[in-house]
């Protein structure tokens, strides 16, 4: 049993780690806010003043605004949708015995490894190009006008090259879970005259909602906040098309200069990130008791 003196002792060894975290979380915070209240524009250094909520009131009535919202949702509702989707078809296939198996799952989950500007870059030159991709040369050959999927598609596009990422640590998951599926189950159900697609929707997806909700609440966190795929393939263009809420802070506070108005869209987006994450606590932490 712990005595006081003990615990007392713990706490004081743990205490410079704790105050270093709540600085490194608190100051930039406290920052961000103080500026978000500031006319502050780089290209007139010293000449900030007090603005009060100006900043804010700009910020949401921009129609940019708006666009990166949408942009936003549908970025993280298409890469969830094809990562959990995708991550259970692939479990299914590599829980299968075959040949090469090991290394059969390296291929696969290697793409979680690789940096997002280099799968961005990779994805640009070498597939969406169409001139010199993979995907206009196909187009070449088949006598068809080879597409431009970044001009044209932009926003799809980007979904593609986050969910090539995010889907081996979806796969990942799901398929740790679908191996802590007791066979006897699946075996009772066969013998009980269940068909595959019985087996799969009444045993297996029920197993893997858990292993479902880790994905989704993992990956929304990190999907909110998208960029370098956007700065290196389309800037956020054609106009707005592919702008989400990061890259129109990123827009209003770099390149346009006005660090003021980009806190506000930094607080803005911690406020609904916050909105975003206790909506997802509570409807589906469920599946996983909290």
């Amino acid at each position: 049993m712990a005595t006081q003196h003990s615990r007392a002792v713990a706490r004081l060894m743990i205490s410079p780690s704790v105050v270093l975290l709540l600085g490194w979380m608190l100051i930039p915070l406290s920052m961000t806010l103080y500026f978000s209240f500031l006319r502050y524009n780089l290209l007139s250094p010293g000449e900030e003043s007090w603005t009060g909520w100006t900043n804010y009131y700009f910020f949401v009535t921009d129609p940019s605004f708006w666009d990166a919202i949408w942009n936003t949702i549908f970025l993280v509702g298409g890469v969830l949708l094809v990562s959990v989707i995708g991550g259970i078809l692939l479990a299914l296939l590599l829980d299968q015995a075959i040949w090469g198996q090991g290394i059969v799952r390296v291929l696969v989950i290697a793409p979680f490894f690789v940096m997002p500007t280099v799968s961005a870059l990779v994805w640009k030159n070498m597939f969406m190009n169409p001139v010199n991709g993979l995907f206009g040369q196909v187009a070449s050959w088949l006598g068809v006008q080879p597409f431009d999927f970044l001009a044209h598609a932009p926003l799809s596009s980007i979904v593609v090259m986050v969910s090539w990422q995010w889907l081996p640590f979806a796969t990942l998951i799901l398929l740790t879970a679908m191996q802590s599926l007791d066979s006897e189950q699946i075996e009772a159900a066969e013998m009980d005259g269940a068909n595959g697609l019985n087996r799969f929707f009444f045993i297996v997806v029920p197993h893997l909602s858990r292993a479902i909700t880790v994905v989704i609440l993992i990956e929304t966190i990190f999907l909110l906040s998208i960029f370098a795929e956007i700065l290196v393939t389309t800037s956020g263009g054609p106009g707005t098309a592919s702008t989400n809420l990061t890259f129109l802070i990123y827009i209003q506070s770099l390149l346009q200069f006005d660090v003021g108005g980009g806190a506000a869209g930094g607080v803005i987006a911690i406020i609904l990130a916050n909105i975003v994450a206790i909506f997802l606590m509570r409807m589906i932490g469920k599946n996983l008791d909290i």
